[in-house]
C-alpha cells in the first residue's frame, strides 16, 4: 500500500485559498462594522475582533494539516489588502503574525486535536499575536490599567467565541453537508491512518 504524504497537496492549498478568499471578503466588510460598534464604548468593538482570526481556525478544522492555519490567515489578509483594506499593508503583517501564533498552538498539540478547547487556544494565540502588533504599533499602550484590562478581556472573549466556538460549529455544519469529503477521508481514523 502506498504511503500518503503528510504535507499539503494541491487540493489542500486550493481549498485553503478558497476559504481565505471568502474570509478576505468578510474581513473587508467587517472593518466598517467594527468601527460602527465603537460608538457603544467599553471596548465593545473588541468583542468582534475575533472574526479576523477565524480563517486560520476554520481552515485547520477542515483541512487538518500543518501549515494550513498560517497559510489561510496570511492569504485572507492578502485578500483583504487587495480589496483595499482601510489599514493598508499593515493588515498583511497582522495576518501573518496572527496565523503564526494560531499555527503554533496547533503544532503544540501535534496537529491531532480538533476540539473546541484547542481551537479556542489557537484563537487565544492569534489574539496574543494581534496584541503584540498593537503594542508595537503603539495603539493601546496609553490605556489606563482598568481600561487595558477591559480591552484585553473583550478581545480574548470575542476571539474565543468567534474564532473558537463558532469556528468549530461552522466546521461541523460544513462537514454535515459532505463538502469536506472531497479532500478528507470519511472518518478521523481513516484520516489518521493516511497521515501516519
Amino acid at each position: 500500500m502506498e504511503r500518503k504524504a503528510k504535507g499539503l497537496k494541491l487540493a489542500d492549498i486550493l481549498t485553503t485559498i478558497v476559504i481565505a478568499i471568502v474570509f478576505g471578503v468578510i474581513y473587508k466588510v467587517w472593518g466598517p462594522l467594527y468601527d460602527m460598534v465603537k460608538v457603544f464604548g467599553f471596548h465593545a468593538d473588541q468583542l468582534m475582533y475575533g472574526m479576523w482570526f477565524i480563517a486560520s481556525s476554520l481552515a485547520y478544522l477542515l483541512i487538518r494539516k500543518p501549515g494550513v492555519a498560517l497559510l489561510a490567515e496570511t492569504a485572507a489578509s492578502s485578500g483583504e489588502l487587495i480589496m483595499g483594506s482601510q489599514w493598508g499593508l499593515e493588515v498583511l503583517i497582522y495576518g501573518f503574525v496572527q496565523g503564526l501564533f494560531a499555527e503554533l498552538v496547533f503544532a503544540a498539540f501535534r496537529y491531532r486535536r480538533f476540539d473546541v478547547f484547542v481551537v479556542s487556544l489557537s484563537a487565544v494565540g492569534a489574539t496574543a499575536g494581534s496584541l503584540i502588533m498593537d503594542f508595537y504599533k503603539g495603539y493601546i499602550d496609553a490605556l489606563a490599567p482598568w481600561n487595558m484590562a477591559l480591552f484585553l478581556l473583550a478581545r480574548f472573549i470575542g476571539a474565543i467565541v468567534i474564532a473558537g466556538a463558532f469556528a468549530v460549529s461552522l466546521a461541523k455544519a460544513l462537514e454535515k453537508t459532505g463538502v469536506t469529503q472531497m479532500w478528507r477521508p470519511a472518518s478521523q481514523d481513516d484520516y489518521d491512518a493516511l497521515n501516519r
